[in-house]
């Protein structure tokens, strides 16, 4: 048994496992030496090796025994390579330096290269150019959030691809929140919080995307919280996304919302058309040299950046189909094919205020924060924008009153039906209501 019947079992795995498990759990493991027909492999952490152990153990032994047996058994050490240790002890041996850690894989279309810039995301963009230079940085953490397509995923795999350019032996973990969850709730289960803790708290740079999923989440909060502590003392660089600010997660612990303003707050704000403008044709010069002959008329980009306002996912979507299409059955791009083809996208894509975005407008055209809104402030300053928030969730929105309500800090029903009477009547005879209404009902359907 030697190091290339592993790495022939490796590709066996990679084959069965699928690519994200394989990357995860069995790219990190070394072959070290086998004795008696025992293999002794290497792992990064001891959680590591535990947990192939126990799902993946008995398949791997099963592959080697019949590449170049007989195997009887598994050993993991920790380290590359390190003193061999079984799986009943306790606690793991040094790690050493380790190139690949387990987190989620990086797409390699999330370039900065590829990251069109405007106005919306311009300091999120700067912000995370900053972080992928490395060295010591002004803020920590780095806190991304907005809707969804807005580009946080986008320059968060962006600043670990710089990040690993610039430094291949820098120790950069991107993962989900919901993967960070994950292998904590696995720790707890098999008992190994100390390879947890040694995982997430020896790298250099810790990303941690949507966030907002460890929400009321409480023993995960409680073991974020230290994670994040015990990184920041040691002045390593943590960079988090979500969809909402720190203050507006619902069920986000105090002391790790306190913690996450410590940083960079940075909002992407919503595609203005210039910047969808950017975005289209970025991709279809990217297009144009996957496919030469097809031609795309005049007016189209513009037509789909007026049209497709929701996120860019679905822009960049809607041209992939394009060009697809007109591929398939050999013809060009205009606004007839347009109109047919993604016929289903624009008809989804037609305006739909969200009550979200209501109170962001409504706070920001009174100077408020969105969490004033919310709050069971009822100083008039507050309430007045409170209410026209409701009148106009109420007027722009299919919601009905108990789900406007909840939106609005669990209100009752009857709050919101008080709300919109009171705005209805002050419409009548104050002017200047009535001008904020109008305003904010034109920003918001435009």
């Amino acid at each position: 048994m030697n190091a290339a019947v592993w790495n022939s079992v490796r590709d066996e795995l990679r084959t069965s496992l699928g690519k994200d498990a394989f990357k995860n759990w069995i790219d990190p493991l070394v072959f070290d030496h086998c004795d008696d027909g025992v293999v002794h492999l290497s792992a990064p952490t001891n959680f590591i090796g535990n947990w192939v152990a126990r799902h993946y153990g008995e398949t791997i032994r099963v592959m080697l025994d019949k590449a170049d047996g007989p195997v009887s058994r598994l050993t993991f050490g920790v380290g590359r390579p390190a003193a061999k240790v079984t799986l009943s002890e306790a606690t793991a041996a040094p790690v050493e330096e380790t190139t690949e850690l387990p987190g989620s894989p990086l797409d390699n279309r999330f370039r900065f290269e590829s990251f069109v810039v405007g106005k919306p995301n311009e300091l999120a963009h700067a912000a995370a150019k900053r972080v992928a230079e490395g060295g010591e940085v002004a803020f920590n953490p780095l806190f991304l959030y907005g809707g969804v397509g807005l580009g946080k995923t986008h320059l968060m795999h962006a600043i670990a691809w710089d990040l690993k350019e610039r430094n291949p032996s820098a120790k950069v973990l991107y993962l989900s929140a919901e993967q960070f969850m994950y292998r904590f709730v696995q720790a707890l289960r098999f008992k190994d919080m100390h390879g947890f803790k040694e995982l997430f708290r020896s790298v250099d740079v810790l990303m941690v995307d949507d966030v907002q999923f460890i929400a009321g989440k409480n023993s995960t909060q409680d073991e974020f919280f230290h994670t994040f502590n015990a990184l920041v003392d040691q002045n390593k660089q943590i960079v988090i996304s979500a969809d909402r600010a720190p203050g507006e997660i619902d069920g986000l612990e105090e002391r790790i919302k306190s913690r996450l303003h410590w940083g960079l707050v940075v909002d992407l704000h919503p595609t203005d058309y210039e910047l969808r403008l950017g975005i289209l044709q970025a991709k279809v010069e990217h297009q144009k040299r996957i496919n030469p002959g097809i031609q795309i008329d005049d007016g189209v980009v513009e037509f789909l950046a007026h049209r497709i306002s929701s996120n860019v996912r679905v822009l960049e979507g809607a041209l992939t189909r394009l060009f697809a299409f007109a591929s398939l059955v050999g013809k060009s791009i205009d606004l007839d094919t347009t109109t047919e083809c993604l016929a289903d996208i624009l008809r989804a894509s037609e305006r739909k205020v969200t009550i979200e975005e209501i109170i962001r407008k409504v706070a920001d055209h009174y100077n408020l924060r969105m969490t004033d809104i919310l709050s069971p402030r009822r100083a008039r300053s507050v309430a007045r924008p409170r209410q026209v928030a409701m009148f106009l969730s109420k007027s722009l929105t299919s919601k009905s009153l108990p789900e406007i309500g909840r939106k609005f800090g669990g209100r009752d029903h009857t709050t919101v039906i008080h709300a919109v009477r009171k705005v209805e009547e002050l419409r009548q005879t104050d002017s200047q209501i009535n001008e904020d209404v109008e305003l904010l009902r034109r920003m918001l359907e435009a």
